[in-house]
């Protein structure tokens, strides 16, 4: 548990981090590793990235919203821009809502079925070439 706390405040993510685990994104540019925290309860989900100053690059949050359907997001209380990644269960992209507005309470809506999201800094998708169809490689995704 110690190495747990130590790797939240070494990689600037909060206390509150459930687990920190490697997820991969297979785009046309080649794949691109990062570095996620895991929100699957529902206080994890329900509070996201909100109140944080900063995301470093390579750094995210994972929403487990196990089993597949419709996904809304908010940014409320979230300080900073968002790339918002909605995944399939097969652990395809089905949607990127791109550098989303800070403090917002407008829905974010998956536009169709998904398991998880993934949040990254705003401008993740772009800088990476991230985009719909590509495969994300983590074990909540069964390909």
């Amino acid at each position: 548990m110690a190495a747990v706390l130590m790797l939240c405040i070494l990689t600037g993510f909060g206390a509150q981090a459930a687990s920190i685990q490697p997820l991969e994104i297979v785009t046309k540019s080649g794949v691109h590793v990062f570095s996620v925290e895991m929100a699957t309860t529902d206080k994890e989900r329900e509070t996201g990235l909100m109140y944080r100053k900063e995301l470093p690059d390579g750094k995210g949050m994972l929403f487990d919203f196990s089993p597949e359907q419709q996904i809304s997001m908010w940014m409320k209380n979230t300080y900073i821009p968002l790339d918002m990644i909605f995944i399939r269960a097969d652990g395809r992209i089905l949607r990127i809502a791109e550098n989303t507005e800070p403090h917002s309470l407008k829905i974010i809506s998956s536009g169709g079925l998904a398991k998880g999201v993934l949040e990254v800094i705003a401008g993740t998708a772009q800088k990476y070439g991230i985009a719909p169809g590509d495969r994300v490689a983590h074990p909540l995704f069964k390909p």
